[in-house]
């Protein structure tokens, strides 16, 4: 950042760097922002589906009932002369009258059999009320559960009666007969569509509707009352499946224009295109279409079905538009039920809406039962016109001269109308109306590669979408599709099917049945496919294997696993997460496939995966060897040496830098403790012997004598959580007027570490069942169990192990599981620790029922106080545990083990408020159980199943439904973060420009130089001992650690932020702070001397702090300042301890994090892939006290215990890295520090006081200044040339460049005199020429140079 100085005050040079710095805030990478740390990893929840037909229904029988009565007009319409007379399209006075009514019966059967051939037709011609009782019975008698139809003419007879009548003839055709609307609701029974086209016809739906009401009353009666007649009887069918049509509202008489047929109601239902031809030539806006008359309308050329000529085109669209209509007018269900259910009903439906707008320009209302919103004015009418004026425009010269009949340009014209909706998208607004027209579209081979591309892009704007789209009716026809061959369908197919399975994996079963995954197959093993479209085909592939073992078998027999294995290396990630998912789910629980993987290596093939760069397909990787040594089919030799080569692989990742490949490993081998059940309970007792029988070395114990020996951490108070990612914090450690309450308290001179941190909290109960962990009383192992088990472990000799030889699989596996319980991210250390409390406590279920008989000596455990569920288990005898406290092995029931008497040995045992008692107290120590060793294996077998399958089903990461969520959302839309209006991008900007200010202001202040700095610009009591302070470099906002909490103060304004517990173990400490992303969306690192390393988000913001990850950063840490007084100094110690924690430099421009502390290593992290990417030897025998980064040069620099300072460049080999080592120092190197330039000096301090310049190049320090020895603290501002040293001496030295002391800071301004503790920390802003100082005694100030220069 710094330039040469006389550069530096042209005015130009400045403004250009600043667009320069800006520039280069937005290249700069952002590490942890990915969508697996910023969303919980579980799968969408489930939309209902309302789309699939819950019941589907034919009409099998129509009833035509015609009341004609040719020649006879009834005596209550005065007919006009002339009248409508055309029956069916025929004039009923142009034959004899049987004839004529023979003729109109055969040709309305006709006219219905267009639309619906299979039906069972039977015609009533001028009936008596038996006729009609006979057919209907016999209809539905034959139709069983299925629709009947009952189309009533009545032109011949008189209007229906108000009191729900209409009318048919007596025998000899003297007089008209009543027939009750409420015998014909009988004898149809349900469901049933009812056609009325007479006069008056609205009254009749009416009386149905009363009747329907009178039966659902009398039935309530007769369940009410047995006595009634009507319960004797069969139950009589319910109305509501009912449908009715009626030509006209109660008030109406029939059209009588003489150019209309008489049945115009009929005619609309049944020869739509005929009507709407002879109704458009009618108005005058026909003139218009000069050369059309009525008589040519009859010769259209073309068949209704075929859809290449004039008629069958013109009833293509038709049908189109008519269901465009309903679709957008009607409410989903009712759409549902009265356009996709039943073939003839929809017909009829669609048809209905022409009768609508045909009729009502005669004043006659068509009435339906459901009633449909009006459609009549619906703009897509003007398309038709538009439509058939096209086409009739061209009927003269095609029937006079016989030229080529040209298409129509509607169904284009719809689906750019549709693309246009697309591409003006915005997401709240109505879904498009053409959406019903694609679908049609589907089905034209002209339109269809279009209509799929947008089809697929409206899919693909999200879940709502593909829902939308399904209950149009969409599904039919893209299964259908998978029958075509042609090549350019298969990308889209494949996207709008990826789209659909993402949104409703209920399709596999259609897809199977269909033969539908050959296609898919076909298009994974096309290797000229795109990777993405191979990627979408085998997410199709593994939803249809997904639990589904109809699939798994059609997809094992389809070649799956070789397609599969031979794209695992793909250089597509998305590809290879999916294959490995794909493979994980085909062979689980299907052992065929499981074999057949075994054959093409399976596993094996897979280990590449588990050190891919993606945490995503690592994760995959282990999710798909999990389940493959999860089958618990019959065991091999052979397959348990699979198993076991395929866990020693699994456990290798055991430090993997992603939480979610962590998560998922503990369910891998949660699938494997399932499988080798006794053989890992043989292991869990020895070591909880073990643990029993070997006290830890305390740490403190091991300290050098002259320290203060704290109490020695008693591992009965149980493990505050840390804040569970995603659980609110702020109820659980610091409820803000809980703090307030505290903070009286912290204000006596000796609040020694008691006072208050919410590390002490965790001795409440109250406070650790909020947290969400599971309750340590319910768990038979303990967290202090567990980690000490883990530390045992590791000191102790286990070859004790009954049969158990000392290295077998199953111990280490064991160790594995163990080291996750302890895992600093909860989720995985939660999951841990439910494999371990299940198999430790069938261990001991099954051990204790034989120790109690065996032993013979009830009183050794003798139980203080018996409750009843120590009581269970005396009972148990030596039967295996019932199958209900089995399964509730991993729930929180688990029946508490017998107390015991305390062995003298121990030291007392005090339990803390809600504490649990270390696992020793509580099991009987007799004689060891398991000595036959693991062929105990054989009983173990009869056990009840209940648990197994509980720890199966329990444990699962919702990785697999989260990585499918990436297909349900969009692909194509550009990203938040890309699009230039966004929210999120406008903040980004703000933040880049507010970063601009800061550097401009904060440069033009130390360019002046800065000559004092002890203005004390903030000060405040902390609520626990500073022990790292981090300004945050561009708000007004400081981290302040302690032991195991940070706390953020806004310096400006003085007040305190936020407060949280970071979730390291007591024994912990915190020893480093780092801001990533410190430019854009700050989180917080935090490092604590145990190697874990946690990242926080929502800090300092009125959100609640969330764990973004968390990993064991440096394994194998020499436990040697652990369990330190508080009020000691850290530093003070640190050179008789020999301890520096953990140290970490961050480097922003490339993501990586540089580790190291008290280990022989410099650990690399890459934070994009979060995986280790390099060990540097530091070739010394001391810790690493300090590092500092410079990615131009791709040096580290490394100051270390010893006094050596150390200079690595990270492009080298690990055994030529170093190049070059400076043994200046004599002692504990404070601080080392790089300089960002590209000629930077390196600059060490030691605990003498003693400051080095280094160029290096050269062997030889190119500056020393001396300044005061017992240094506790050091820090150097980057930018304005100044250093700070804090010593024992309690002040504060502030030197600039030259080594003069430019401040002596010994006094806290005008807070009573108070002579400030031991300074524990200090910490320069990176920018403003501030200085943060943590003292021993709780106080945090902040000093600046004077307020002239700020």
């Amino acid at each position: 950042m710094k330039m040469d100085s006389d550069l530096l005050h042209s005015p130009a040079v400045g403004l250009a760097e600043e667009e320069e710095a800006d520039m280069n805030d937005w290249k700069l990478p952002l590490a942890f922002m990915k969508k697996r740390h910023s969303e919980k990893i579980e799968g969408s929840k489930a939309l209902a589906q309302s789309w699939r037909m819950k019941d589907r229904m034919k009409t099998v029988s129509v009833a035509l009932v015609l009341c004609l009565n040719v020649g006879v007009d009834p005596p209550d319409v005065v007919k006009t002369s002339p009248c409508a007379r055309l029956e069916c399209w025929i004039d009923p006075l142009s034959m004899s009258p049987q004839k004529a009514l023979e003729t109109i019966g055969a040709n309305l059967q006709k006219q219905y059999e267009n639309w619906q051939p299979r039906a069972r037709y039977k015609q009533s011609l001028d009936p008596t009320v038996d006729e009609v009782k006979k057919l209907c019975t016999s209809l539905r008698r034959n139709a069983k559960e299925e629709r009947v139809l009952f189309h009533y003419n009545g032109h011949g007879v008189p209007r229906p009666t108000v009191n729900g009548e209409i009318w048919v003839f007596n025998k000899n055709y003297t007089q008209y007969i009543p027939l009750s609307i409420y015998d014909l609701q009988t004898w149809m029974g349900s469901p049933s569509i009812f056609v009325y086209d007479c006069s008056n016809a609205g009254i009749i739906v009416k009386s149905f509707k009363q009747f329907a009401l009178q039966r659902e009353q009398e039935l309530e009666v007769a369940a009410i009352n047995p006595s009634h007649p009507l319960a004797q009887m069969p139950l009589p069918p319910s109305m509501k499946n009912c449908i009715q049509l009626a030509a006209c509202e109660a008030s109406e008489l029939l059209p009588m224009n003489p150019d209309l047929p008489a049945d115009l109601f009929t005619s609309c239902l049944t020869t739509p295109i005929k009507i709407a031809l002879r109704w458009f030539c009618m108005q005058k806006s026909a003139k218009l279409v000069p050369g059309v008359t009525l008589d040519l309308i009859e010769k259209i050329p073309g068949r209704l079905n075929d859809r290449r000529t004039p008629l069958g085109e013109l009833n293509w669209i038709f049908t189109a538009i008519t269901d465009t209509i309903a679709w957008n007018v009607l409410p989903r269900d009712l759409f549902q039920k009265l356009f996709r259910q039943d073939l003839l009903v929809a017909s009829l439906f669609r048809n209905f809406l022409l009768a609508e707008r045909i009729m009502r320009s005669y004043n006659c209302t068509p009435v339906s039962s459901p009633r449909l919103p009006p459609t009549y004015m619906h703009a897509m009418w003007q398309a038709w016109d538009l439509a058939v004026d096209i086409c009739l425009s061209q009927l003269p010269t095609i029937i006079e001269e016989g030229t080529a009949f040209r298409h129509s340009p509607f169904f284009a014209e719809q689906l750019t109308a549709f693309q246009v909706w697309l591409t003006m998208g915005v997401e709240n607004r109505n879904p498009p109306e053409q959406l019903p027209i694609v679908l049609q579209v589907l089905l034209s081979q002209v339109h269809r590669l279009r209509a799929l591309d947008l089809l697929g892009r409206f899919l693909d704007l999200g879940p709502w979408a593909v829902s939308l789209a399904l209950s149009v009716g969409i599904f039919p026809y893209v299964l259908k599709l998978l029958q075509s061959s042609a090549r350019e369908l298969r990308p889209l197919l494949v996207f709008i099917w990826a789209k659909i399975l993402a949104v409703d994996s209920s399709c596999q079963a259609d897809l199977v049945k269909d033969n539908g995954h050959k296609y898919f197959l076909s298009v994974l093993a096309d290797s000229y496919m795109p990777a993405e479209h191979r990627t979408m085909a085998v997410f199709i592939l593994a939803v249809i294997v997904n639990s589904y073992n109809t699939g798994q078998e059609a997809c094992l027999q389809g070649n799956l696993i070789a397609n599969c294995l031979e794209q695992l290396s793909d250089p597509h990630p998305l590809l290879r997460q999916w294959v490995a998912i794909c493979l994980g789910r085909i062979w689980q629980n299907f052992d065929p496939a499981r074999w057949c993987g075994v054959r093409d290596s399976a596993h094996e093939k897979l280990y590449t995966l588990l050190s891919d760069p993606i945490p995503e397909v690592r994760c995959a990787a282990v999710f798909a060897l999990g389940t493959f040594v999860g089958n618990s089919a019959e065991r091999t030799d052979h397959s348990t040496t699979i198993d076991h080569n395929v866990a020693m692989m699994l456990a290798q990742l055991i430090n993997d830098g992603s939480p979610v490949v962590r998560k998922e490993l503990v369910v891998a081998l949660s699938h494997l403790v399932v499988q080798y059940e006794s053989n890992f309970c043989t292991v869990a007792l020895q070591f909880i012997e073990e643990e029993k029988n070997y006290t830890v070395p305390s740490p403190a114990n091991t300290a050098e004598p002259g320290n203060l020996t704290p109490v020695r951490d008693s591992p009965a108070i149980p493990r505050l959580r840390s804040v569970n990612s995603y659980t609110n914090i702020r109820a659980a450690t610091t409820a803000r007027n809980l703090n307030k309450s505290l903070q009286n308290l912290n204000l006596n001179e000796e609040g020694g570490p008691a006072a208050f941190s919410p590390g002490n909290l965790s001795t409440s109960s109250s406070a650790s069942s909020t947290l969400g962990s599971p309750d340590n009383d319910e768990y038979i192992l303990s967290f202090e169990t567990i980690d000490k088990m883990r530390r045992v472990s590791s000191y102790s000799s286990l070859n004790s192990l009954i049969g158990v030889s000392f290295n077998s699989v199953y111990t280490q596996i064991w160790r594995v599981l163990l080291h996750l319980a302890a895992d600093p991210f909860p989720e995985v250390s939660d999951l841990a620790m439910k494999v371990l409390n299940s198999i430790a406590y069938k261990a001991t279920m099954n051990a204790r029922p034989q120790r109690i008989l065996d032993s013979g000596s009830l009183t050794q455990s003798a139980p203080a106080s018996p409750t009843s569920k120590g009581m269970h288990i005396h009972q148990a005898g030596g039967s295996p545990p019932m199958p209900s406290t089995s399964s509730s092995s991993l729930t929180n029931e688990v029946p508490k083990p017998p107390a015991r008497e305390q062995p003298a040995t121990r030291p007392p045992y005090t339990p803390t408020l809600g504490g649990q008692a270390p696992h020793s107290h509580q099991f009987p120590r007799t004689r060891k159980m398991f000595d036959k060793g693991p062929e105990q294996a054989a009983e173990d077998g009869d056990e009840p199943g209940g648990h197994r399958n509980y720890i199966s089903a329990a444990l699962q990461t919702g990785l697999c439904d989260w990585s499918a969520k990436y297909f349900a959302q969009p692909v194509m839309k550009i990203p938040e973060e890309h699009d230039l209006e966004s929210q999120v991008r406008m903040e980004r900007q703000w933040r880049f420009l507010r970063n601009t200010r800061v550097r401009r202001q904060s440069r033009g202040i130390t360019q002046r130089g800065v000559s004092r700095l002890d203005d004390q610009i903030f000060i405040n009591r902390n609520p626990g001992v500073p022990s790292v302070v981090k300004f945050h470099p561009f708000n007004t906002c400081i981290a302040v650690a302690d032991k195991d909490s940070i706390c953020f103060w806004d310096w400006e304004k003085g007040e305190r932020l936020d407060y949280f517990y970071n979730g390291n173990p007591r024994y912990t400490r915190i020893t480093a702070m780092e801001y990533l992303n410190g430019h854009d969306c700050s989180l917080l690192l935090t490092a604590t001397d145990d190697g874990a390393l946690r990242i926080w988000k929502n800090f300092a913001d009125q959100k609640n702090p969330e764990m973004v990850t968390a990993w064991q950063g440096l394994s194998d840490m020499l436990p040697t300042t652990r369990g330190l007084a508080r009020r000691v100094s850290i530093y003070l110690d640190r050179s008789k301890q020999g301890g520096a924690g953990m140290v970490v430099d961050w480097e922003q421009e490339t993501g990586l994090l540089m580790t190291s502390g008290d280990v022989r290593v410099i650990r690399i992290w890459d934070t994009d892939r979060e995986m280790k990417v390099q060990d540097i030897p530091t070739g010394a025998d001391s810790c690493v006290t300090s590092l500092s980064c410079d990615s131009q040069r791709s040096l580290i620099v490394a100051g270390l215990g010893d006094g050596s300072v150390r200079v690595f460049d990270r492009r080298m080999g690990p055994n030529e890295c170093r190049v070059m080592t400076y043994r200046e120092h004599g002692a504990w190197v404070v601080k080392a520090h790089l300089q960002k330039e590209t000629d930077g000096h390196i600059i060490s301090v030691s605990v003498n006081g003693d400051v080095r310049f280094f160029e290096p190049r050269t062997p030889d320090s190119i500056n020393v200044l001396q300044t005061v020895k017992g240094l506790t603290a050091l820090d150097i501002h980057p930018q304005a040339n100044l250093f700070a040293c804090g010593s024992m001496n309690q002040f504060i030295a502030v030197y600039n460049a030259n080594g003069d002391v430019i401040s002596n800071i010994k006094y806290y301004d005008g807070f009573m005199g108070q002579r400030i503790g031991a300074i524990s920390c200090l910490a320069f802003h990176p920018y403003w020429p501030h200085l943060a100082v943590g003292s021993n005694d709780y106080y945090m100030s902040i000093y600046s140079a004077e307020k002239r220069l700020r």
